[in-house]
């Protein structure tokens, strides 16, 4: 499998091969592209990605219409994180609308950043949690339905009826591990702390099956 990193600073594309050592077992083929233009005629001329990691500050062209050009170059299946030093809740979300399945500060670790990619990988969606404070105490009412996946409103509806991580994990066919990773992104987007919550804002946002 291959992965398209695409971003203006070499160093940082380098490290990135570090972190994904540690993903899938590291069998990564790693392709890598210094601006838009770049990313976007790699990904067509390459059907084998399954993952693309791109900046958003990149010369070439502006990062929405870069954003619109990556994903139209891939297959439709292939998720695009942004990797960006930018933390505007604004920009952030935009690039949800536009497609992309995660959002994740250069300033993260090593470790946050693995455990997003595994997150995206599994069919979730990945964003910072201080990108989803609302600023009232509560659901999210306009901005959590649409941060959750299909899998992930499985995953909430089993919930709701009382199930474990384990018996989750069954139902679902998913390691325990991604159970896991699937109900923190539940409750980031949400904006709840616990999963009998989280059931409860469901329920609210017509989001229990």
């Amino acid at each position: 499998m291959k992965v398209l990193i695409a971003d203006d600073h070499q160093l940082f594309r380098e490290g990135l091969h570090f972190v994904l050592q540690g993903l899938e077992g590291g069998r990564w083929g790693i392709l890598e592209a210094c601006d838009f233009p770049e990313a976007i005629e790699t990904a067509q001329r390459d059907p084998d990605i399954r993952l693309a990691l791109t900046d958003l500050g990149m010369p070439g062209m502006s990062w929405e219409d870069g954003l619109r050009g990556l994903k139209a170059a891939l297959a439709p299946d292939v998720p695009v994180i942004i990797l960006s030093a930018s933390e505007d809740q604004h920009q952030v979300r935009q690039a949800v609308a536009l497609g992309a399945a995660g959002f994740i500060p250069k300033s993260s670790s090593s470790r946050v950043m693995l455990s997003a990619l595994q997150l995206v990988m599994a069919g979730g969606v990945y964003l910072p949690a201080a990108m989803l404070e609302a600023p009232t105490h509560g659901p999210v009412v306009n901005d959590g339905p649409s941060l959750l996946t299909p899998r992930q409103r499985d995953v909430l509806t089993l919930l709701g009826q009382g199930k474990s991580n384990k018996e989750i994990a069954r139902v679902l066919k998913l390691a325990e591990g991604t159970v896991k990773l699937h109900v923190t992104a539940i409750l980031k987007a949400l904006n709840v702390n616990n999963r009998t919550r989280a059931v409860v804002a469901a329920s609210q946002l017509g989001l229990a099956g």
